[in-house]
């Protein structure tokens, strides 16, 4: 090892010193967003969270100037997607439409995750939720929540709630529906709600848990009953079917929710601006217009209101996860 005497010591440290102070300095929020933004979802295009993000997107694009790029980075129940925005420069220019599953069921249905939904990421805002029904086969004789739970109690067993496969938003919403309704329901998983709902409709499976915007047209035309609503408030969708709490679950919510959240790290005035944003964004009555027909009913909360709402929701399913024994592992 060269040991250089105290004059050069002193060059090469003033010289790197220099060098640091000529590097371009990180452009002040004020600035923000000088450059198109990424935003990461989770699924294939055309589906409910792809074309949620394009709404969103387009509208945060024109308040803030600044191009808003949708990749989409399908795959792993959203664990791809997340664990590349966990991973990315915290500088407010990637952002990830996350959802229930990846920010609060698959910490319990996955073992080794590369992404912790706490820890790597900085919440923005809850944009929406997504009510699932309740609907059964026109000739099963229950025409409230009330009588399905008599009738599964009086033929435990008996009854099929078909779902979109092990882990997804429509198995767990049944699985707690069996816990709190302390009913002996059967799980039969299909892949992909289509098949699960047309063998609902079939009678071949005689209940389901259902997005609003799936099923609406289905209960429209006669062939499922809705029953009641996942959401604690009734959905705009289809305001005349009551929820699961005023229907005698009291506190059930199984919703599917989609929010926006940050690498954690991002400074706290770009989060400020870009929660600013997506108010705005939220607002605007075309954006509105848009979600409702997606049945999204609109939240638009804090950041700190979200950090507590994925809080709450990550121990809420681990249990369930856990008891029904699913998992993404086997």
């Amino acid at each position: 090892m060269t040991i250089l005497p105290d004059r050069a010591r002193r060059a090469a440290l003033f010289g790197g010193i220099a060098a640091l102070l000529a590097l371009p300095a990180p452009a002040p929020a004020a600035d923000y967003p000088s450059r198109p933004v990424m935003l990461v979802v989770a699924f294939t295009p055309g589906g409910p969270s792809d074309v949620l993000a394009r709404i969103v997107g387009k509208q945060m694009e024109q308040l803030l100037g600044a191009p808003f790029i949708i990749e989409n980075r399908p795959g792993a129940g959203g664990n791809i997607a997340a664990d590349s925005v966990a991973h990315a420069v915290a500088d407010g220019y990637t952002l990830l439409m996350g959802n229930n599953s990846i920010l609060a069921t698959n910490e319990a249905l996955y073992k080794h995750l590369t992404y912790s939904p706490q820890k790597d990421f900085v919440p923005i805002t809850l944009i929406g939720t997504q009510a699932n029904i309740l609907v059964v086969n026109p000739d099963v004789p229950a025409h409230s929540l009330k009588e399905l739970i008599a009738l599964a109690k009086a033929q435990p067993g008996k009854l099929n709630f078909a779902s979109s496969g092990y882990g997804a938003a429509a198995h767990l919403a049944g699985e707690l529906f069996k816990a709190e309704a302390k009913v002996d329901v059967v799980h039969v998983p299909y892949k992909g709600a289509a098949p699960a709902l047309q063998d609902v409709i079939a009678g071949h499976n005689q209940l389901m848990f259902a997005t609003a915007a799936s099923v609406v047209g289905h209960i429209k035309g006669g062939k499922v009953r809705a029953l009641a609503v996942t959401t604690l408030k009734r959905t705009q969708i289809l305001p005349e079917i009551p929820t699961m709490d005023e229907a005698g679950l009291k506190g059930f919510e199984a919703s599917t929710w989609h929010g926006l959240v940050a690498p954690a790290g991002t400074p706290p005035d770009v989060i400020a601006k870009l929660h600013g944003a997506a108010i705005k964004a939220l607002h605007d009555a075309g954006v509105q217009a848009s979600l409702a027909r997606l049945g999204v009913d609109i939240v638009g909360d804090t950041p700190k209101e979200f950090e507590a709402y994925i809080k709450a929701e990550i121990p809420k399913w681990a249990a369930i996860v856990k008891a029904s024994g699913a998992s993404m592992d086997k």
